[in-house]
């Protein structure tokens, strides 16, 4: 019964796989005939597709190609258009040759007609000539015989050949123009002169009257202003300390006496005079007035004064209409504003000068740029850091030279003093005019210039020690300051080096009354906190 049970099991399980397989080949067939079915659809999709974007392809080279048809008719209608123009020009301009070739020879057969009339006029002007000249040939004879009757009858008269008559009149002509031509010379000689002489004083008058200058002789003073007497103890400091410091940071001898609202500023150099003005406004402006303050002020306002005299030499160069000029001489025409030649402010007088040439060159005809030039640069040599065993001129014309100067510029600068020999012709103006300048009343003081020319022997003899850091000449000279290098020197060789300084001031120099010598030695110690 079992073995039934298991073969019915295997029997039922045979049909079943061999129905499943069957209805399972079944659905296959279907799936496959579905998608070949699928396939054919989609093929005919992409055909009806790709033949409208065929069509549409097709639609679109045939407009494009009908577009270039038609461009290129237009182009071709305008070549021919111009070629029809062209050929229309040729075939006028033949016309116009051809006529021309016509006039040409109408012309040329009008030439060979007054040709012909022409060659029968000289024919006849010819023969006409001949007639003259054999009619002027026959008086030409006769003229020359009556000439030698003439000849001999006034040889006969003065018993004289014609030679002989011929040289002594010759000998009274040359002897009666001689004495003319020496009397003629010598009127003309003496009418250049005062010609000369009027034309080169009035030149030197009318460049005078046009250039109008003001004559404020510089002293060695400058006056401070301010609101009130109480700042004058801020100034001082507790012990002087203040005014102390601010005498050795700017070399100038402050003064404050029972001058009301004003503090004197005392020194021989403006440029110290004036930084020491600058700081002592700045000082009060603040209200911080210390030894360190001080300091720091005074070298602020040191760089402060650099800047200004490039300044002041730049609008210089403006004013006068100079242009080009190095850097370095325009420092050089600032620095003038902080310098005197006995007395006489020297950019002031630079700027006079530069003027007084201009003009005069004009008057003369030179070259006015070159005159105006030479004129503000002819004492640049007193300005300069250096001061070699050499005069200013010489100075001033290597400087221009080194910084590539118009040869004419640098001979006039040159020889203003005579120093070289002067090969310009704007030379002579330049020393003319320097000396106009100088020589008004008024415009110099002699003594100025050596007061300070000793001033400054006083402050380079000190400077000439060893481990002497700075030096200032105050209180007219009577007294000399030195600032040493603490490091360097001691305080018995302070002792030693104010004595020493003495000693040689009094073999090497002479001055009125006593000078005292003050060295200072001042130890500072310095850290910082980081």
């Amino acid at each position: 019964m079992t073995i039934y049970i298991i073969l019915a099991a295997v029997v039922g399980a045979g049909i079943g796989f061999y129905v499943g397989r069957v209805l399972l080949l079944k659905l296959f067939k279907e799936q496959e005939e579905q998608a070949t079915e699928r396939a054919k659809l989609i093929i005919r999709e992409a055909e009806v597709k790709a033949e409208t974007q065929k069509k549409d392809k097709m639609l679109e080279a045939k407009e494009h190609f009908l577009k270039l048809k038609v461009e290129h008719e237009e182009e071709s209608n305008r070549k021919k258009n111009i070629i029809l123009q062209n050929e229309n020009k040729v075939k006028q301009r033949e016309q116009q040759v051809t006529k021309q070739l016509e006039d040409l020879k109408r012309k040329e057969q009008e030439n060979d007609v007054l040709k012909d009339k022409l060659n029968q006029q000289l024919e006849g002007f010819n023969k006409r000539k001949e007639d003259l000249e054999a009619q002027f040939r026959d008086k030409q004879a006769k003229v020359e015989q009556d000439h030698h009757e003439i000849l001999s009858r006034l040889e006969r008269i003065a018993n004289l050949s014609a030679e002989e008559a011929r040289e002594q009149l010759v000998e009274n002509l040359k002897s009666e123009a001689s004495t003319r031509a020496s009397s003629y010379i010598k009127d003309i000689v003496a009418e250049a002169k005062l010609t000369a002489t009027k034309e080169a004083k009035k030149v030197v008058i009318e460049t005078i009257q046009r250039t109008a200058a003001e004559h404020a002789i510089e002293n060695c003073v400058s006056i401070f202003n301010i609101e009130s007497d109480d700042i004058k103890g801020k100034i001082i400091g507790r012990e002087g300390r203040n005014i102390r410091a601010l005498e050795a940071a700017t070399g100038v001898e402050i003064i404050v006496d029972d001058t009301p609202e004003a503090i004197i500023i005392s020194g021989f150099d403006p440029v110290r005079r004036e930084i020491a003005r600058l700081s002592l406004h700045r000082l009060v402006a603040d209200g911080r007035i210390h030894p360190a303050r001080i300091e720091e002020v005074v070298s602020k306002t040191k760089k402060s004064i650099e800047d200004e005299i490039v300044e002041i030499g730049e609008r210089t160069a403006i004013d006068l209409g100079i242009h080009g000029l190095h850097p370095e001489l325009i420092k050089m025409v600032g620095r003038m504003r902080f310098r005197s030649s006995y007395g006489q402010n020297l950019l002031q007088h630079s700027r006079e000068v530069a003027n007084l040439c201009a003009t005069m060159a004009a008057e003369l005809g030179l070259n006015v740029k070159h005159a105006k030039r030479a004129g503000l640069l002819h004492d640049i040599g007193k300005v300069t850091t250096e001061e070699p065993e050499l005069p200013h001129a010489i100075i001033g014309m290597q400087l221009a030279q080194q910084y590539k100067e118009h040869p004419d510029v640098c001979n006039a600068i040159g020889a203003h003093h005579d120093e070289i020999e002067m090969t310009a012709m704007i030379s002579p103006i330049i020393q003319s005019c320097d000396a106009i300048s100088g020589s008004r009343p008024g415009a110099r003081r002699e003594i100025m210039e050596s007061y300070i020319k000793r001033l400054k022997e006083l402050e380079e003899t000190a400077h000439s020690f060893e481990g002497v850091n700075q030096c200032y000449a105050i209180q007219a000279g009577r007294e000399l300051r030195v600032m040493v290098d603490a490091d360097n020197v001691t305080d018995e060789r302070a002792s030693q080096l104010s004595f020493d300084i003495s000693q040689k001031i009094e073999k090497e120099m002479q001055y009125p009354g006593q000078i005292k010598i003050t060295v200072i030695r001042e130890m500072r110690s310095v850290s910082y906190a980081k």
